[in-house]
Order: structure tokens, then sequence, then C-alpha cells
């Protein structure tokens, strides 16, 4: 996922956008089996219907978290891990620069 810094930043917005929903959560954490799994069995259990999961299916896809993959007349669909290593890797060097700036602020209230 290697992009300009204006690319990688949409990127992360989308990523971020995409999660940002509980239905979504859910389907990500479903897809997390490894295994490739169809619309019909992603919307058993659920009150949503097959349209409103491949709605939600579709903005993870746009995010580059899930992608499917055709057999047959079915779209599969399956977790991509990328996109959220790269989360993991941009919320780790916020994280460490806060860290620094409260250690700074600790310094200065402590003089």
């Amino acid at each position: 996922m290697r992009r300009n810094r204006n690319g990688t930043a949409k990127q992360r917005a989308l990523v971020f956008a995409a999660l940002g929903d509980e239905t979504r959560l859910l389907l990500v954490a479903r897809l997390c089996s490894g295994q490739p799994t169809s619309i019909s069995q992603l919307t058993e259990g659920s009150r949503l219907t097959r349209q409103a999961i491949t709605k939600h299916l579709r903005v993870l896809e746009g995010a580059g978290i899930v992608r499917s993959v055709r057999a047959g007349r079915e779209s599969l669909f399956e977790f991509d891990p990328e996109p959220m290593k790269e989360i993991k890797s941009y919320l780790e060097q916020v994280s460490e620069q806060w860290d620094k700036v409260l250690g700074r602020l600790k310094a200065f209230v402590e003089k």
C-alpha cells in the first residue's frame, strides 16, 4: 500500500470510515476466519437483507479491507489484512508522537 503522502492519507481515511460502522466491523470479524464467504453465509443470523450486506461489503471492498472473487454465480468475500497492517503501523506512529509530547509536557510541568 505504498502511495504518496496524500494518497496514503486518503486510503487511511477510507479504512477508518469503512470501519466506523458496527455492521461492517461485524462483517470484518466474520471474514477474519480466512475462509472465502458468500453473501448468503454472511446474511445468516442477521436481520439485514442480502442487499444491505452487499452494500456494506462494497464499502469494505472500496477501502481494500475485503476482496471478492467469483465462484460460478456467487461472489465470495475474503479479508485482506494489508490495509489493517498499514493502519496499525500508522496508529503506532501517532501513539509514539503523543508519548513524546506527553513526556515533554510532564517534564515541563515537573520543573
